[in-house]
């Protein structure tokens, strides 16, 4: 196995208050092994919450907090507008799919 493996959380559907409980716990076990990236894939979600916002919130500062990187791939025509009137597309680092999350690891200074 490569060293630098990218751990990818796929979701689909709806991600609301119903689903984040699993979500989280999926988020939480995949974390607690403190890999160096971590990518939730919403290229099939058709909606998000503020509850789903949230979760993935928590899970990137997580992954903060021992020095990993979390990204988010996929974001869908009717989701993205919830991340920019959030302004959260300028929190979360975003790519168009997980291929590109795979290979844009590396990020400038955030406060350049």
């Amino acid at each position: 196995m490569p060293k630098n493996q990218l751990n990818i959380l796929p979701l689909e559907g709806e991600i609301d208050l119903h689903v984040y409980p699993q979500i989280r716990a999926a988020l939480a076990a995949m974390i607690a092994k403190k890999p160096p990236q971590v990518v939730v894939d919403l290229s099939k979600v058709s909606y998000i919450d503020s509850s789903g916002l949230a979760v993935l919130i928590e899970a990137m500062q997580n992954v903060g907090k021992y020095g990993g990187k979390f990204a988010l791939s996929g974001l869908q025509e009717g989701v993205r507008p919830i991340f920019e009137i959030a302004r959260l597309d300028q929190i979360f680092r975003i790519f168009p799919d997980t291929a590109s999350a795979r290979e844009g690891g590396r990020l400038p200074s955030e406060n350049g």
